[in-house]
Formats: C-alpha cells, sequence, structure tokens
C-alpha cells in the first residue's frame, strides 16, 4: 500500500524538471483515482504539476 505522504510541503522551493525554473509550492492535493499529488505552485498558479515532473532544486 502507498504511503499518503506527499514529497514536497508548502513554501518549499523546487524546480520544474522539464524548464529547471524554480518554483516555489503553494499547496498540495492527493489526487485518489490517479493515487498520486499534485502541486500548485506561486509562479504558475493556474497550472498543476505532478510529482514526477518537480525535483528538490540543487
Amino acid at each position: 500500500m502507498r504511503s499518503l505522504n506527499n514529497r514536497y510541503k508548502a513554501g518549499q522551493t523546487v524546480s520544474i524538471k522539464e524548464t529547471g525554473e524554480a518554483v516555489t509550492i503553494l499547496k498540495s492535493q492527493y489526487v485518489k483515482n490517479m493515487k498520486r499529488y499534485s502541486y500548485i505552485v506561486k509562479e504558475h498558479p493556474g497550472t498543476f504539476f505532478f510529482e514526477e515532473e518537480l525535483q528538490n532544486q540543487e
């Protein structure tokens, strides 16, 4: 069974894998039917990202 803990927390700065852009997590939400978390970031509030699209900032 998958743990229901999200990888990133609100206020955390991460990078978008595809662009390398640094963004700040505003909020996260578990998408039950997809069994993964989605994240809304401060810099793109109209777009959501899944955990696999983000990475810890280096």
